[in-house]
């Protein structure tokens, strides 16, 4: 371990310069020498380095969001190459290549915090065995060595000897209680934060390798954290502990707000907004804006959760437009179809509702017990019958107008024979 942190010795300079900084403001208010000034002067570091990742997390998500937009391509190749598995993976690389992503992208803050957590292991290492390093000098060394977190100095670790403990003025039982307590949280932490991702945010309806690595990571980090763990000194212990804390609340923010599609968290978070823009009657905020505008050019790509809360807009009454906001459908021309395509809709005039037979004879009735004039035949008009038109038989009705055109009303109907001149 110490020729690996060796190699980041170029670091360890800025680390301690940060260090003594937050300690001489801590040690103002806690005393120059206690746990408290050295051990959140660690945790202080940890959120700067955090702050100054955040660019780099920012891009970690967007290509976490590439990756998701290429899982219908992921699912054909698939299904095309399913017993060519050397193909398939081939043509995957090909695909990740051509997209400008890679599966590896979720390791980037890690990958990114490594020289800070190996320079700080350097720096607490040197203190353990009294060397000066950085700009810590012999009197900061002194404060550090005689800094305990709850009964566990700073540069103590699982692994020491009483002889080496007692050296740093402490007992080795409360040095291992809180070294295994911190180790057991480390682990824990990052166990959670990695099973949340899996069990939330991540499109289960396709399996791919960026999923296999996910599952992977979900035991290789903790096992990594506790196999490890005891030989890290209790300085470094805070820091990875604080660094997996904000790691997780961290995770916990953008899976409610920018989840993956096709995931429970992505159902929920629909779920949610369609409650809010059916009280509301809008859209609230750029993000959500920026979701429904992912959503609505999806068209017939859409999930089942996306199409759900479509569906759910327009038993509304409401529309999503293509810019991410939401409208009345009523009012608008311009309105989408559950495929996603723009549609033209103009008001349309209301039919009269159809009448059925027995209200249509009804109304016929009605209108028979009207009183009408009645006209003598030398009043009635020469044009009131049509020229040519038959006069009625006695004894026929007006319900024989099938039997005059040579049919029957009912049974078999007669052939018509041939006239005989």
């Amino acid at each position: 371990m110490d020729t690996i942190a060796s190699l980041f010795s170029f670091i360890t300079t800025p680390v301690s310069w940060v260090i003594v900084q937050f300690h001489k403001v801590y040690g103002a208010i806690f005393g120059a020498d206690t746990g408290w000034a050295w051990g959140l002067s660690i945790v202080s570091l940890v959120i700067l380095i955090r702050i100054c990742l955040i660019p780099l997390f920012v891009k970690q998500i967007k290509a976490t969001r590439a990756m998701q937009t290429l899982q219908p391509e992921m699912k054909k190749i698939q299904e095309r190459y399913k017993n060519d598995k050397q193909r398939q993976s081939e043509e995957m690389m090909k695909m990740y290549k051509e997209a400008g992503t890679n599966p590896l992208s979720s390791c980037l803050p890690i990958l990114a915090q490594s020289p800070f957590f190996f320079a700080l292991y350097h720096v607490l290492n040197s203190i353990a065995n009294g060397d000066t390093i950085g700009v810590i000098n012999e009197s900061l060394l002194q404060s550090a060595q005689k800094a305990h977190i709850f009964g566990a100095p700073l540069a103590a670790k699982f692994t020491d000897s009483a002889s080496d403990v007692a050296a740093l003025d402490a007992s080795l039982s409360s040095v291992r209680i809180v070294t295994a307590i911190m180790i057991v949280l480390m682990s824990a932490s990052q166990f959670f934060t990695q099973r949340q991702l899996m069990t939330k945010n991540v499109d289960t309806s396709v399996k791919t390798p960026f999923m296999q690595q996910q599952k992977m990571l979900l035991y290789v980090f903790p096992v990594m954290f506790a196999v490890f763990g005891i030989n890290f000194p209790v300085g470094v212990l805070v820091y990875w502990l604080t660094t997996n804390v904000w790691t997780m609340g961290q995770q916990m923010y953008v899976i409610r707000n920018n989840p993956t599609p096709g995931s429970k968290a992505q159902a929920a978070y629909l779920e949610r907004l369609h409650k809010h823009v059916t009280n509301q009657g809008k859209i609230r905020g750029r993000g959500q804006k920026s979701i429904v505008k992912a959503i609505v050019a999806k068209g017939r790509d859409r999930n089942d959760y996306e199409r759900k809360f479509i569906n759910g807009l327009s038993k509304a009454g409401l529309a999503a437009q293509p810019d991410g906001t939401v409208v009345k459908g009523e009012t608008q021309t311009a309105t989408l179809t559950e495929d996603g395509e723009a549609t033209t809709v103009t008001a349309r005039r209301q039919q009269p509702k159809r009448q059925s037979k027995s209200q249509r004879q009804s109304g016929t009735a009605k209108a028979a017990d009207e009183p009408t004039t009645s006209l003598t035949k030398s009043d009635e008009p020469q044009d009131a019958k049509p020229a040519g038109a038959a006069k009625p038989k006695a004894g026929s009705g007006g319900g024989r107008s099938k039997a005059q055109s040579g049919q029957r009303k009912g049974g078999p109907q007669r052939p018509k024979s041939p006239s005989k001149k």
